[in-house]
């Protein structure tokens, strides 16, 4: 049985998307990284815009805003992914740390991709707050365990 997504939360790309925010953050206060105000603000504004924008098109209540929403998420994902190439280039961090964030990134993109594609086939319609059940095909919709 689907679990039930109640609110933005629940959803599997948002807790990853957090998960990502997170990361993001303990990269950019490495000591070399700190002294870059304006990378480390525009890397940390680009993952936070990514949870930022999950949730303000959930809330907005049409699976059209949502979509469109979610396009600004993956953009924003796609903007991380290229902050961390620069990052990288500065040597601010390591080759491990550039690969644990660029696959995170790249998995949250695929989720986004997914689930912009599940919601414009319209399995998932209606008021977000009427509590839609998650698909088991829906990698977005799907909650952590």
């Amino acid at each position: 049985m689907a679990a039930k997504v109640r609110s933005f939360e629940d959803l599997r790309v948002y807790q990853k998307a957090r998960q990502l925010v997170k990361a993001v953050y303990e990269v950019t206060c490495h000591a070399a990284f700190r002294r870059d105000f304006s990378l480390t603000d525009q890397m940390r504004r680009a993952a936070v815009s990514i949870v930022s924008n999950i949730a303000e098109g959930y809330e907005r209540g049409s699976n059209v805003e949502f979509v469109r929403f979610l396009c600004i998420a993956k953009g924003s994902c796609g903007e991380v992914r290229a902050q961390v190439g620069v990052a990288h280039d500065l040597r601010y961090i390591t080759d491990e740390e550039k690969e644990d964030l660029i696959n995170r990134c790249r998995e949250i993109s695929k989720m986004l991709a997914a689930f912009i594609e599940y919601l414009k086939q319209g399995r998932f319609s209606g008021q977000k707050y009427k509590q839609p059940t998650a698909a088991p095909d829906s990698p977005g919709l799907k909650l952590e365990t």
